[in-house]
């Protein structure tokens, strides 16, 4: 059996954080498809029950899990790497307070606490078992429970005084061993709290290989995962994203506390050199390095010991430190069993010792290979922001500025000064704050003439946005072209109808006219002197004048319809109820439609949108006139356009327009929403692809549905609209 070369697919639980975490995953990524040969996807899922969700479903390959879901997966697993931490492959959970308000397990009583997750083992599960084998219940213990989301978060909490305790992960239950996990979330502020309860130990969280993965495959992984921290290049992969420095197959959930495993095969050297290159001492955690043995050689020549070729750059730097008396550096080359690798050599004067008679060097040389090999990926991720040639910038959430790339200062140069009333930053929170719905495109910003489509991203840790800006002006000048194009052939295919719409008010207006100017030609004379006309005569002329006033107030109406689809839209969206456009849009079409089929309603109460009414108008108009010309007019009995409006489950705008018309190839619905695909030799083909870029915009959908010789249902859903939140209460969320 061979291993595949398609992607591994690798999933992470969400505690890892979302800003410098996403780097180091992808870097661990690259590290671990170098070995294997093969590309590895890794992804951080939203939470912690949809990772499980994807493990229970055989979604995945491979899962960074908590050692809750590494015990509950590990039978149906292939195989459960844990992570080794200090020589471990158990923790424990500390709980933490300030340092100057210490505490002990008779005083948690009526404090607040700062959970991580409620599936994190070492922030919430681990404590919480502890401290009820104590026969304490944390409900009634604590007035305040908290899940923050990650350690560093519940650990923030605490430092600012917003909670009293949080618990965080430790290798070992010792003080001084705490220091130093506590020092990497909080750096210069860990000295601020302190550990007061270590629990009982558990398995460590770890890696689950499942079985979507073949048994090549999988024994593949577990031959690199569990080699890749020994073999001198993988320490700084595995540091960034996990906090370990390796991993070491499941020994199974009843196994014992481990104790501290020894390095297996490290390919580094330290060491003492005297100023002639002779070894004082040599060590290395394997005994061999540059393919050579190493123990046992106290007192004989660098060269000797290592040869020429590795000892050779080693004695020139030792030289070079002892002719300018500091530390030295040097990297170099150097072939081993066959294979080129990437050495770093450092060499240091050491603190002359009471009694010594000479200069001892510090020596330390380490296979750098792998790091090297991920230099340039990690280069071109660490660049990219400074590169995108687009605006790109990051803000907290009250606005303030946290980055911004040159391509943004050089499109927004007032943008530092004017801060979180800059329209763009305006633009960016509003949307976060609107807690925009799927689908719903993003927003535009209109500055001195050119438009600017905002991207936004959310990022949790700490809070904050990711705002990706593109120049769009090209686009919304083409996008209006096309949209008068549109209208204007429209207006085209209306000329019929409303042409014959307004010939019957026109034609009795006129005869009324035209009545109207004889009789009073032949009353003239009668009314200039003064003899009597009959009552008849007067009520006949009234009549007709009646008819003539209501005449021209339909050929009004029909103007003021047409007017609403030709003129221009506005910049900003409005909101506008949809059952109104929409009869006006049948009422437009009401000569054309009546010579073709019969009209079946079926309106129900709807809630408004956020749209243009001049563009919704467009919409519909678009969707009737393809429903009404689908149909042969020979057949005007038997043809039905059924239009229907109703609001969906989810409080979305529904508008049904089906036709019983001869229906779409299959060929041609696939294409239906492409500019210029039509069925019909004299349109354009631009009506539907319009429409459906206007129902996108506004974060909508347009469906269709075809069968030949059954007729076409097209079927527009769009988002109610929703009332703008409180930006004070969402900041204070």
């Amino acid at each position: 059996m061979t291993a595949s070369s398609a992607p591994i697919r690798c999933l992470l639980y969400p505690s890892l954080g979302e800003i410098r975490e996403h780097v180091r995953v992808e870097l661990f990524a690259r590290a671990l498809s170098e070995r294997l040969g093969r590309p590895v996807v890794m992804s951080m899922s939203p939470t912690y029950e949809a990772l499980e969700a994807e493990l229970a479903a055989g979604r995945v390959d491979m899962a960074w899990a908590t050692a809750e879901q590494c015990n509950a997966f590990e039978p149906q697993a292939r195989a459960v790497l844990r992570a080794v931490r200090s020589g471990s492959w158990h923790y424990h959970s500390a709980l933490v307070c300030r340092s100057d308000a210490p505490l002990t397990l008779e005083t948690l009583q009526g404090k607040r606490v700062a959970w991580v997750a409620p599936r994190s083992t070492g922030g919430h599960l681990l404590p919480v078992r502890h401290l009820e084998s104590l026969g304490l219940r944390p409900d009634t213990l604590f007035s305040e429970q908290r899940f923050l989301g990650t350690y560093r978060k519940a650990l923030d909490a605490v430092l600012r005084g917003e909670s009293d305790v949080a618990a965080i992960f430790s290798n070992h239950t010792d003080a001084l061993a705490m220091r130093a996990t506590l020092t990497s979330y909080l750096g210069a502020d860990a000295p601020q709290l302190t550990p007061f309860l270590f629990t009982t130990s558990t398995l460590a969280d770890g890696l689950i290989l499942t079985k979507r993965l073949s048994e090549a495959d999988s024994e593949q992984l577990l031959s690199v995962l569990t080699r890749m921290n020994t073999d001198g290049a993988g320490l700084e992969m595995l540091m960034g994203p996990f906090r370990v420095e390796g991993f070491i197959r499941s020994p199974g959930p009843d196994a014992p506390v481990s104790s501290p495993r020894p390095s297996q095969g490290a390919e580094y050297v330290t060491g003492e050199l005297d100023a002639e290159g002779r070894c004082l001492r040599l060590w290395a955690p394997s005994g061999r390095v540059f393919g050579r043995d190493v123990r046992g050689n106290e007192g004989r020549r660098l060269e000797e010991v290592l040869g020429a070729e590795a000892s050779e750059p080693l004695m020139s730097l030792v030289r070079a430190v002892l002719r300018g008396g500091s530390d030295g550096r040097l990297e170099y080359r150097l072939t081993v069993d066959g294979e080129e690798r990437v050495y770093a050599a450092e060499i240091t004067p050491c603190v002359p010792d009471p009694g010594d008679t000479g200069v001892r060097l510090g020596l330390l040389a380490r296979d750098v290979t792998g790091l090297r090999v991920l230099e340039d990926p990690l280069y071109r991720l660490a660049s990219f922001p400074l590169l995108h040639p687009e605006p790109l910038l990051e803000l907290g959430m009250d606005g303030a500025l946290r980055y911004a790339n040159p391509a943004t200062h050089v499109a927004f140069q007032d943008l530092v000064e004017r801060g979180p009333t800059h329209p763009l930053v305006h633009a960016a929170l509003t949307w976060a704050w609107r807690g925009a719905p799927p689908g719903e495109p993003a927003p535009t910003v209109h500055l001195d003439g050119r438009y600017w489509e905002l991207t936004v991203a959310q990022l949790w840790d700490p809070p904050g946005l990711r705002v990706f800006v593109r120049d769009v002006t090209l686009r919304k000048q083409l996008e209006a072209k096309l949209f008068q194009a549109d209208r204007l052939s429209a207006l085209g295919s209306l000329a019929a109808a409303v042409g014959h719409e307004m010939n019957n008010p026109l034609a009795f207006v006129l005869a009324n006219l035209s009545f109207i100017r004889e009789e009073l030609e032949r009353l003239k004379q009668p009314l200039l002197t003064g003899q009597p006309v009959p009552r008849s005569d007067l009520d006949d002329i009234q009549d007709a004048l009646g008819e003539t006033v209501e005449g021209a107030t339909r050929l009004k109406h029909i103007v003021q319809d047409l007017r609403t689809l030709s003129r221009k839209p506005p910049e900003h969206r409005a909101r506008v109820a949809v059952q109104p456009v929409l009869e006006n849009a049948l009422k437009l079409l009401r000569g054309e439609l009546q010579h073709r089929a019969r009209l079946e309603r079926d309106f129900h109460d709807l809630p408004t949108v956020d749209a243009d009414e001049a563009r919704l108008t467009q919409l519909f108009l678009n969707l009737l006139l393809n429903a009404v010309q689908a149909m042969d007019p020979q057949e005007a009995e038997r043809n039905v356009l059924r239009v229907a409006a109703y609001t969906s489950e989810d409080g979305a705008v529904v508008v049904e327009v089906q036709d019983s018309g001869k229906g779409l190839s299959p060929d041609l619905l696939a294409r239906i929403f492409e500019p210029f695909a039509t069925a019909r030799p004299s349109s354009t083909g631009l009506g539907l692809s319009v429409s459906h870029t206007i129902v996108t915009d506004l974060g909508g959908t347009l469906r269709a549905e075809s069968r030949e010789g059954r007729g076409t249902l097209l079927t527009v859903t769009l988002p109610a609209a929703v009332p703008v939140a409180d930006p004070q209460s969402l900041r204070a969320c």
